[in-house]
């Protein structure tokens, strides 16, 4: 956006408040008279312009996705026959406008759900398009890739410019750009493996799992589907095949099921992290373990998603703290190795790569456009690989 634009309307002014409140207190925990509060006016006023908050939702977000077309459209029609140079406007353009506007992308990732079905299939058609276009033009410069291996290249770089949206770090704008541009072009280049079926999953075992464990997986399979609002314990206690009210035999609340399942899923990583740390002979090859633990936590079952999922705010108050410290710690283990393995990245340069390289696996392994890809586990390794520069 450039600094000669003109002053945002009232309209516009309204909406970034209301996304900035979005964003800190999730969608759930802002209401009409906070937003009018914010802007200083009264709620019946706010109510001249937007609907109700779910409008006000979907203006920013189709605001963000008109950004994204206009950036593209820009890049595209410079050039009558697709090159580098203008794969390279693209990128840059679409990176600057993330970090502009990352709120806009944190709010698409994580409260899209609350948008109407019709401003979320309006979302989804438009950010299809877009895919398909850049898709499109990375066939035209890779003779090597099919329509289906082009979009999964083109989803991997539209995680890693979204992946802004799931932290605060940051650098100075220009090498933030920089940075994201860089880290998407290495996905776009990535030599896809040829889909070879995964290795079988050891056997379940003998027994029953117990009553708790059950509970577990069906409320973090629940959760990863539907959302933790939209879950009810006797929901909860259907899938695990007992009485709803039951439920609170193993767990005080759902906040309090929320948080188990991101323990569990935490301590798996770290206690995966530590084996890999010792035995490893340097950082790329503990990198590489790293890789190949999360992508199996991840594609094993819903409990990780659902720990970095938008469902994070509704932590029991006295949980959220310590299971953001888990997350931290495990971000911190990439970032210290990275910095290791990569001496030219400052720290805060390395620990925006490797918030791109989980995001990748994150946002595709939930993406159903590409999600059922026979080799997708494979795939996610050589792409966080590539985000990382492992090769």
């Amino acid at each position: 956006m450039s600094s000669t634009s003109r002053r945002p309307d009232r309209k516009s002014q309204l909406a970034g408040l209301a996304a900035e409140l979005f964003r800190a207190r999730g969608y759930h925990g802002v209401g009409i008279n906070d937003i009018a509060a914010a802007a200083g006016i009264t709620g019946p006023a706010l109510y001249r312009h937007f609907a109700d908050k779910q409008a006000i939702l979907a203006y920013v977000l189709l605001g963000g996705v008109r950004e994204m077309e206009d950036a593209t459209a820009a890049a595209l029609s410079s050039l009558r026959r697709p090159d580098g140079a203008q794969v390279e406007r693209l990128l840059r353009g679409i990176a600057e406008a993330s970090v502009e506007r990352r709120d806009v992308a944190a709010l698409w990732r994580w409260e899209g759900r609350h948008l109407s079905p019709e401003d979320q299939r309006e979302i989804a058609r438009r950010s299809t398009a877009l895919l398909s276009t850049w898709a499109k033009e990375l066939m035209n410069l890779r003779a090597d890739l099919g329509p289906a291996d082009a979009e999964l290249l083109c989803w991997a770089a539209m995680s890693v410019f979204g992946s802004v949206s799931v932290h605060r770090t940051s650098v100075a704008r220009k090498r933030f750009a920089e940075l994201l541009a860089e880290l998407a072009r290495r996905v776009l280049h990535v030599r896809l493996p040829d889909a070879v079926p995964e290795p079988a999953l050891a056997p379940a075992g003998v027994g029953v799992p117990s009553r708790r464990e059950q509970i577990l997986s069906a409320a973090a399979e629940l959760f990863h589907r539907k959302g933790f609002h939209a879950v009810s314990m006797e929901d909860i206690g259907a899938a695990a095949g007992i009485a709803g009210p039951s439920v609170y035999r193993h767990f005080s609340s759902k906040a309090a099921l929320l948080g188990a399942i991101a323990r569990r899923a935490g301590d798996r990583l770290l206690l995966d992290a530590e084996r890999v740390r010792l035995s490893s002979a340097d950082e790329t090859e503990a990198l590489r373990g790293l890789i190949e633990s999360y992508v199996r936590v991840l594609t094993g079952s819903a409990e990780l998603a659902v720990s970095f999922s938008a469902d994070a705010v509704n932590y029991a108050e006295d949980e959220g703290p310590e299971l953001l410290r888990i997350q931290r710690d495990y971000v911190a283990q990439w970032v210290s190795l990275l910095g290791a393995a990569q001496p030219a990245l400052n720290p805060r340069e390395a620990k925006i790569t490797v918030h791109a390289a989980l995001t990748v696996a994150n946002d595709l392994s939930r993406t159903r456009r590409v999600n059922s890809r026979p080799g997708l586990a494979a795939e996610l390794r050589v792409l966080m690989a590539a985000v990382l520069d492992l090769d």
